[in-house]
């Protein structure tokens, strides 16, 4: 078995300064890490397109999209917030991060692959319907989502999220939508400050403490996602892969390690495996220490080989 690995040479020119964690070195750390654990053997590489303004306005209001495309800087830094900036590649860099994942949706549709990990920044999981925030400009997994949705006529789509950060563009873009089941844990009180209700029964919401560690973790999601996800038989599993709640990432304050990401992955191939023909598409979100963040993804990319 391989896993298709799909990225873009934009992902790595998109940067919001030295001092900002979500920063170009992070695809980097993730590349070294993957080629000393022997993984290239396991990787089909490929380019990400460019998203079409068409893959974009199935999530996003047009307006919203003209105005990013509108506010592109030729020259330095244009803050679209405290958190998201776009220097002159930015723009390039969304396009093919939302791009990544609309190919990826081809590739496990048309029977190319089944897995599927998308190496890409900007992140997504915070762009809402008609806002930028959280150094999110397009919600990436959500673009793929729509495109499976309204391209290949998918009626069941699992995302499952597991970033230190509720995925509340996410849950904005999908709230009313009952073909997704989106599942969510994040360290609660914490950015972006969403609430712990949840909109609907497709939408759940695994708020965990500060300090919670990986005994915790694994009981809530077990107890919370796991059943839930097993009775929606999702035709496509994916999920928004951020690993910035490492126990060595001191921007948030949750205790896991790559043995935890693995877990999770392991369980989610398996219901990918019983539902989905093991089609599985997996986007990267958060990790900001780069040591942490790299053996994360290889332990989750372990997981996803089975």
């Amino acid at each position: 078995m391989t896993i298709a690995y799909i990225t873009h040479p934009a992902c790595r020119l998109h940067d919001m300064g030295a001092a900002h964690p979500e920063a170009p070195a992070r695809l980097a750390a993730i590349e070294d890490q993957l080629l000393a654990s022997g993984f290239e053997l396991a990787l089909r590489r490929y380019d990400a397109p460019a998203v079409t303004r068409e893959q974009l306005h199935r999530v996003h209001d047009p307006h919203y999209v003209e105005r990013i495309f509108a506010l592109a800087p030729t020259s330095g830094l244009y803050w679209l917030d405290r958190d998201t900036a776009m220097n002159p590649h930015t723009l390039d860099a969304a396009r093919h991060a939302a791009g990544a994942v609309v190919a990826a949706v081809d590739l496990v549709l048309a029977g190319e692959t089944t897995c599927v990990f998308c190496a890409i920044r900007p992140p997504g999981h915070h762009a809402e319907r008609a806002a930028a925030m959280g150094c999110c400009l397009f919600n990436n997994i959500a673009v793929g989502a729509a495109h499976a949705l309204t391209h290949y006529g998918l009626q069941r789509i699992a995302i499952v999220d597991f970033d230190v950060h509720h995925g509340n563009g996410t849950e904005d873009i999908f709230h009313d939508d009952p073909r997704v089941l989106f599942c969510s844990s994040f360290q609660h009180p914490f950015f972006p400050h969403s609430d712990t209700g949840a909109p609907g029964a497709h939408m759940v919401k695994t708020p965990l403490d500060a300090g919670t560690g990986s005994l915790t973790f694994r009981e809530r999601v077990g107890a919370e996602w796991l059943e839930t996800l097993d009775a929606f038989e999702p035709e496509l599993m994916m999920i928004s892969a951020g690993f910035d709640a490492h126990w060595q990432d001191d921007l948030a304050d949750l205790n896991l390690n790559e043995r935890d990401y693995g877990w999770l992955t392991g369980e989610l191939r398996q219901l990918a495996d019983r539902h989905a023909g093991g089609r599985i598409i997996s986007v990267l979100e958060g990790g900001y220490v780069l040591p942490a963040l790299a053996r994360s993804v290889a332990a989750h990319l372990d997981a996803l080989l089975g």
